[in-house]
């Protein structure tokens, strides 16, 4: 590979290539410009588990489900039928008895993006990805600062196919909403966690609720935070391995950025070489790289050292 492409294998796109200009992403993403979140809440395993779900997303039948074509469903009735409906299928075509029924998916942008664009992007990313090949229904949510939507697709396809989404398919899923966003004037933009100097994975949403729980003091410490205080207390004096090949990607990262941004530099193009300027801040400007552990073990390393001061005044 040339070395003035390294930044696009970094930023790595799946959908579409030779849709926009090759520097197009490295703009966004110099620019840091908001990213899409695309998620994978949950998956229901009968009927009465995607009823429930379905309550949910439509407020217990106060929003409306929007299905292909426009198809609209209101009412607690008519949920309550598709989810029959679901369910029946299932039990005629599935091979399997243990084949969820629906996969549950949010899409979300930061607060202040418009609403219905977003309403708007998630009916398009619903239709290019599911089609004719899986049923779905999906509702939009205003009721918090980040508009979202609330898709539901049938796990079990009209040709008997499984949805069974990988990494590289998230990814696409990520690539395909925020493609839907820019073609509707918003911008927002997909890119690995790794490109943006992210080494730590999101918190999944039981244990983000459970961890505030506690934090705001209404409930018992999270086992996963438990653990992961134990985890840094133990504070080894060497970085375990995983974390050593981390830190090499990450490095690896930032110089092919470094890289392009000095290509960039160089070009005869004003537009270029503003974009290699940019690209450079946006790299010196990256997080250093720290994992959980060592984040909760300065953190208690802090701790320790005010609880010692406090010792010390006190004599």
């Amino acid at each position: 590979m040339r070395r003035a492409r390294l930044a696009h294998a970094v930023l790595r796109v799946t959908r579409g290539k030779g849709s926009e200009p090759a520097n197009a992403r490295l703009q966004r993403v110099a620019r840091r410009v908001p990213e899409v979140m695309v998620k994978i809440t949950g998956r229901t395993r009968d009927g009465g588990h995607l009823q429930r779900h379905l309550d949910y997303i439509t407020r217990n039948g106060k929003l409306v489900l929007e299905g292909p074509d426009g198809e609209r469903l209101s009412g607690p009735a008519e949920v309550r039928a598709l989810a029959e409906d679901w369910r029946a299928e299932l039990d005629v075509l599935a091979s399997r008895k243990d084949t969820p029924v629906s996969l549950s998916i949010v899409l979300s942008m930061p607060a202040g993006v418009d609403p219905g664009r977003v309403h708007d992007a998630s009916r398009a990313f619903a239709d290019a990805l599911f089609g004719d090949r899986h049923p779905y229904v999906f509702a939009l949510h205003t009721d918090d600062r980040h508009p979202h939507v609330h898709l539901t697709v049938r796990a079990l396809g009209r040709d008997g196919e499984r949805l069974n989404p990988r990494k590289a398919d998230l990814q696409l899923w990520r690539e395909t909403f925020a493609a839907a966003l820019r073609d509707r004037g918003v911008e927002a933009e997909a890119t690995p966690r790794r490109a943006r100097g992210v080494v730590r994975k999101s918190e999944r949403t039981p244990v983000r609720k459970l961890r505030e729980r506690f934090e705001r003091g209404e409930g018992a410490m999270p086992e996963t935070l438990k653990g992961a205080l134990k985890d840094a207390a133990r504070s080894p004096a060497e970085a375990a391995p995983w974390e050593v090949r981390l830190r090499q990607r990450q490095a690896q990262i930032r110089k092919a950025l470094v890289v392009e941004a000095l290509r960039l530099q160089a070009s005869k193009t004003d537009a270029d070489r503003t974009l290699g300027r940019d690209l450079e801040v946006f790299v010196r400007t990256l997080p250093p790289v720290a994992t959980r552990r060592e984040i909760l073990a300065r953190a208690l390393g802090e701790d320790q050292g005010r609880k010692e001061r406090g010792r010390a005044r006190t004599r």
